[in-house]
């Protein structure tokens, strides 16, 4: 009688452990900025970079600062730091990208998302690290998806002709063929990507081809892939070809990336790339998506 007592007990310690272990799993947002930077370094509450930090912007919303100035590669520690911090052990993250935060994303998963990371607490010090909780390690990052406003992972042509400062050294990362060639766009670790597709264009963006949000071309926001970029358009464009939403092959037969998905293709030509301090452009509906979904 005493063994089945026992027995009981400890059943019921160690549904008690697996239920607070389930109680302390938290989801976090983090959004990722692009170009120009904005927040500062390694402070996760600095939302500077977006618009005022009170805006709903998804569950436990973090600011993943990165100076949006020098190569994806050199800043990009800055990025995997924060997903070891909030999006290791129990806990699962949402994430949110606006132009060059989509390289970063993207740089992550297909360099460092099969790698070895260390579960974390979740507490950051001034630096933006975390420190171990337990001594445990994983691979890679819980990432429930990717939503991508205005994704420069295609890479823009304002690179290539030098409408930007060329001793910038992320406009080197920025030019078309250097983007598409800096990694598997593909390798997500099956996370996928989520793209919002801006369509303002202005007088001076017909260096962009096809639609653009005016500063990035559709073949870059909505996830098209190979080596090239290539003339994408809204559907009542006659003069090149259809970027289609969801999954699907684009006219002429241009597929998307692996794990790549067009969510919003601005077909009222209403959004622009740019924040404006203020969560604005493509920025603000990936924000409402994010306010809705990520919870």
């Amino acid at each position: 009688m005493a063994k089945r007592i026992l027995r009981g007990v400890s059943w019921f310690v160690l549904f008690a452990a697996g239920f607070l272990a389930l109680a302390h799993a938290t989801n976090y947002s983090l959004w990722i900025n692009g170009r120009t930077g904005g927040g500062q370094l390694g402070n996760h509450a600095d939302f500077s970079y977006w618009g005022p930090a009170t805006t709903n912007a998804g569950v436990n919303k973090k600011s993943v600062n990165w100076d949006g100035y020098n190569h994806v590669s050199d800043q990009n520690y800055l990025v995997r730091d924060a997903l070891d911090c909030y999006c290791t052990g129990q806990n699962w993250c949402y994430i949110a990208v606006h132009s060059a935060g989509d390289l970063q994303i993207g740089y992550s998963l297909a360099l460092y998302g099969g790698t070895s990371r260390m579960v974390k607490n979740a507490s950051p010090n001034g630096q933006g690290q975390c420190g171990n909780l337990n001594g445990s390690s994983q691979t890679g990052w819980n990432i429930k998806w990717v939503d991508a406003g205005g994704g420069a992972a295609g890479g823009s042509e304002l690179a290539d002709a030098g409408d930007w400062a060329l001793d910038e050294p992320l406009v080197a990362d920025l030019k078309t063929t250097t983007a598409r060639a800096m990694y598997d766009h593909s390798s997500t670790r099956a996370t996928w990507f989520n793209m919002y597709a801006g369509a303002s264009g202005t007088v001076y963006s017909f260096v962009l081809p096809g639609q653009d949000d005016e500063a990035i071309a559709y073949h870059s926001s909505g996830g098209v892939s190979g080596s090239g970029n290539g003339s994408f358009c809204n559907p009542s464009d006659w003069f090149c070809n259809d970027l289609t939403t969801g999954t699907a092959k684009n006219e002429g037969g241009r597929a998307k990336w692996g794990f790549h998905t067009v969510a919003f293709r601005d077909s009222s030509e209403s959004y622009n790339h740019y924040t404006s301090g203020n969560w604005a452009g493509i920025t603000s509906r990936v924000r409402a998506d994010m306010e809705a979904n990520a919870r």
